[in-house]
């Protein structure tokens, strides 16, 4: 069993959603009220890297995050090294790969807020910070959970964007999926079945996990 994989995939699961739930709670509320031209493209664009191939988000998030990119050169002034085959590049194409994850579930939740309800609130004086926090996260939090719960189990099973954007570097950039095929690679199968049963059993209950919510959710709406 490869700890040091397991321990850097949780770490990178956990990070990954704690970046991304505020953009998703922000971005899908924005997306589930707003009303103005060009937000079918929006939708597309954060739809998007579920149906793009891992490694075609890979390439062109390396090409961005390289050495010759303007991304690329502002880090290497700012910490002295390059970005691409770091932690924090793993992160950064993380946190792209799983919007759609965390974005769509929490807009669908904000969109199951009746707008008479949100204008029952206005009428009362809510501001819409009020009514953001007292009247709409109450109703939109298993989606928002689901969301993360969602985000977090994919993190730890992505394979392609991580090995175009990090490598397979120990102790930095490989993750347990990647652990997995570097076993398989040696043909040691014994060590890539019992990881794979790990990540299979994590992977089993955070999906369990966001049904619970789906259905809690259903009954409380």
């Amino acid at each position: 069993m490869d700890w040091q994989a397991l321990n850097l995939s949780l770490a990178l699961g956990g990070m990954t959603v704690l970046i991304l739930m505020p953009i998703a709670l922000l971005l899908g509320r924005w997306l589930a009220f707003a009303r103005f031209r060009g937000r079918a493209v929006i939708e597309a664009l954060v739809t998007l890297p579920l149906v793009l191939p891992p490694t075609v988000i890979g390439f062109y998030l390396l090409s961005g995050m390289g050495p010759s990119s303007p991304i690329g050169r502002a880090w290497q002034a700012l910490f002295g090294d390059g970005l691409v085959f770091t932690f924090e590049a793993v992160l950064i194409a993380s946190v792209i790969v799983n919007l759609p994850f965390a974005v769509q579930p929490a807009q669908r939740a904000f969109e199951a807020i009746g707008q008479d309800l949100r204008d029952a609130a206005a009428t009362c004086g809510h501001s819409s910070w009020r009514c953001l926090w007292r009247i709409e996260l109450p109703l939109a939090w298993p989606g928002l959970l689901t969301g993360a719960v969602l985000s977090f189990a994919h993190t730890l099973g992505e394979f392609g964007v991580v090995l175009m954007v990090g490598g397979s570097i120990p102790g930095e950039t490989r993750t347990l999926a990647l652990s997995i095929y570097d076993r398989v690679q040696g043909f040691d199968m014994q060590g890539a079945n019992s990881m794979a049963l790990v990540l299979m059993a994590i992977s089993l209950a955070t999906v369990s996990m966001t049904f619970v919510l789906s259905h809690r959710g259903r009954r409380h709406g």
